[in-house]
C-alpha cells in the first residue's frame, strides 16, 4: 500500500520520507509503514509551499551556492552581473540551511528566520533589478502574508516560551527562562573549580579571573592578561548566559561549554597550564577537594570530568527577569516609552536580523563589515575569525554573533575589545552591518533599550 502526494520539485531522501522528483510525487513511509498523521501530512505540504516560494521567487539563485542558473548566465554582462549577485547574496545569507531544516521538517534557526522576516516585512527581495528581469519574481501581498504566517508559524511551534504574553509570541526574541535544570552535586564542585587558581600553571589565575562574576561575566579589558601578563589576542566574551550559545568563542570552534572550558587552562597565553595531568596532580593534593570529587566522578580527577563539572556550574550563571523580559511576559510598564521605541528602532534598523532569540545573539556568525568595509588596519588571526575553524573563505572575518544580554556592563565593545561605548557600538553597527546612520536621539533610544536588558543574577550557593 501506497499513499502518494503531490507536491512542487525537490529532491531529497531519508528514512522517514522520500521525495521524489520535479513535480513529482512523495511517498511516505517508516519501515514499511504508513504515516497517517494529517498533522505530519499538514507540515510537508507547509514545507514544500515555502521551498517552492524560495525557487520561484528566485531565493534560491543569490542565496544557495549549489542552485542551477539560466542558460543565459554564460552570456556577456549577463554573467558578471549575475556573478555580482551570487557572490553578494550568498556573503549575506546562505539560505542552504533553511532549506535543509524544510526537508528534514526541522525547526529553522531564530537568526534565519528574522532575517526572511524583514526583507518580507520590507519587501527587499527580490530586487529591483532582479524582478525587471523575472517578472514572476515579484512577491504579492498574499505571498508576503503567506511566507509571515510561515514565520510566526514556526515561532510558537519552536521558540516562543509558555509564560510570554500572547501579543509577544511572535516577537524575534524571548525571554531567559527562570532556570534551568542541572546535576546540584555536579554544580557544587563546578562552582570551586571555576574559582580554583590551581587550574593555571603557576596558581595565580582562576575562569573567575576573566570572567567575574560581579562585573557582568567580563575583565574590562580591551584583551584579557593571562599567567605572567601575557597579552590574549581577543576580547573576553561574558561567562554569562553562554549556555545558550550555538557555539562558544568567537569563532566558534568549542561546540559547547564543556569543550570551551577545557580550552583557557591549556593555552599558553592564558592560564598556561602544561597538562591536564599537572592540574589534576595539583588537586589531587587536597583531601578534601579529592572526597567531594571522588563522591561524584568515581574515576576521579581528569580533563574530562573537571570541564564537565564547570559546564554545569556555568549553566547556572543565567540572568533572568530584566526589564525587557518582563515585558515580554505581559508587563507594559517594565520598560519606559524611550526604550520601547528603542526596541521598535533595533527591529526597524535590522539589528535583530542577527541579534534575536533569548540572548539576542549567539545564534550566528557575521562578517563586520557586511555593507561597509570595517576599518581594520592590518588583521590579525583574530580578525579572520570563524574561517580559522572551517576554513571556508565565506567565513573569513565573520565571528559569532554577541549575545546583548547585559550588554551595557561588558564594556569595551566587538572581539578586538577597542570600542568604548554603547554609543559608539550602535552607531558602527549601523554604518557596517546596515549601510546607514540615525539621528543622535534615536542612537540613544536604542542604548536605552540595551540597557533593558540588564538581569538579574542570582548567586550560587555553595
Amino acid at each position: 500500500m501506497k499513499k502518494w502526494l503531490r507536491i512542487s520539485a525537490f529532491c531529497a531522501a531519508g528514512a522517514a520520507v522520500c521525495y521524489l522528483g520535479l513535480s513529482g510525487y512523495v511517498w511516505y513511509h517508516d519501515k514499511g509503514r504508513i504515516q497517517e498523521n494529517d498533522v505530519q501530512l499538514s507540515a510537508v505540504s507547509e514545507n514544500n509551499k515555502v521551498l517552492s516560494f524560495f525557487r520561484e521567487k528566485g531565493c534560491d539563485y543569490c542565496h544557495t551556492p549549489s542552485a542551477a542558473l539560466p542558460f543565459y548566465a554564460s552570456f556577456p554582462i549577463a554573467k558578471q552581473l549575475m556573478e555580482y549577485d551570487t557572490r553578494l547574496g550568498y556573503q549575506s545569507f546562505n539560505l542552504d540551511p533553511v532549506r535543509k531544516a524544510l526537508i528534514d521538517d526541522k525547526p529553522v534557526s531564530q537568526s534565519d528566520l528574522n532575517k526572511i522576516e524583514w526583507v518580507m516585512q520590507h519587501k527587499t527581495m527580490p530586487p529591483t533589478r532582479y524582478v525587471a528581469l523575472h517578472w514572476a519574481g515579484k512577491i504579492d501581498e498574499t505571498e508576503q502574508a503567506t511566507i509571515l504566517n510561515w514565520i510566526k508559524t514556526q515561532r510558537e511551534s519552536h521558540y516562543a516560551s509558555g509564560d510570554m504574553a500572547a501579543d509577544k509570541r511572535n516577537e524575534p526574541v524571548q525571554p531567559i527562562p527562570k532556570s534551568l535544570p542541572v546535576d546540584d552535586q555536579k554544580v557544587a564542585l563546578g562552582f570551586r573549580l571555576y574559582h580554583d587558581t590551581r587550574l593555571s600553571g603557576d596558581s595565580t589565575l582562576s575562569c573567575a579571573s576573566c570572567h567575574a562574576l560581579n562585573a557582568g561575566g567580563v575583565d574590562g579589558r580591551q584583551t584579557s592578561l593571562g599567567v605572567n601578563g601575557a597579552v590574549g589576542p581577543i576580547n573576553a566574551p561574558t561567562v554569562f548566559n553562554a549556555t545558550f550559545n550555538s557555539e562558544q568563542f568567537w569563532d566558534g570552534r568549542a561546540a559547547d561549554l564543556q569543550k570551551q572550558a577545557g580550552g583557557p587552562p591549556l593555552n599558553p597565553i592564558e592560564m598556561a597550564s602544561k597538562s591536564w595531568d599537572d592540574i589534576v596532580a595539583k588537586l589531587e593534593a587536597d583531601p578534601a577537594i579529592t572526597q567531594a570529587f571522588v563522591s561524584v566522578y568515581p574515576d576521579g580527577f581528569s580533563g574530562e570530568s573537571i570541564t564537565d563539572a564547570i559546564a554545569e556550574y556555568e549553566k547556572t550563571l543565567i540572568t533572568p527577569d530584566a526589564p525587557f523580559d518582563k515585558w515580554l511576559r505581559g508587563d507594559e510598564n517594565a520598560l519606559t516609552t524611550q526604550q520601547k521605541h528603542g526596541y521598535a528602532l533595533f527591529k526597524e534598523n535590522k539589528c535583530a536580523t542577527c541579534h534575536g532569540g533569548v540572548i539576542l545573539g549567539g545564534r550566528s556568525f557575521e562578517p563586520l563589515g557586511l555593507k561597509k568595509a570595517y576599518d581594520f588596519g592590518e588583521i590579525t588571526d583574530a580578525d579572520i575569525g570563524r574561517m580559522n575553524v572551517t576554513s571556508e573563505v565565506r567565513d573569513r572575518l565573520r565571528q559569532k554573533v554577541p549575545g546583548l544580554r547585559n550588554v551595557a556592563l561588558t564594556a569595551p565593545y566587538f572581539h578586538r575589545g577597542d570600542v568604548p561605548t554603547l554609543d559608539e557600538a550602535v552607531k558602527l553597527m549601523l554604518r557596517h552591518q546596515v549601510g546607514t546612520s540615525l539621528p543622535q536621539g534615536d542612537v540613544d533610544d536604542i542604548v536605552a533599550f540595551l540597557d533593558s536588558l540588564t538581569g538579574v543574577y542570582t548567586p550560587y550557593q555553595p
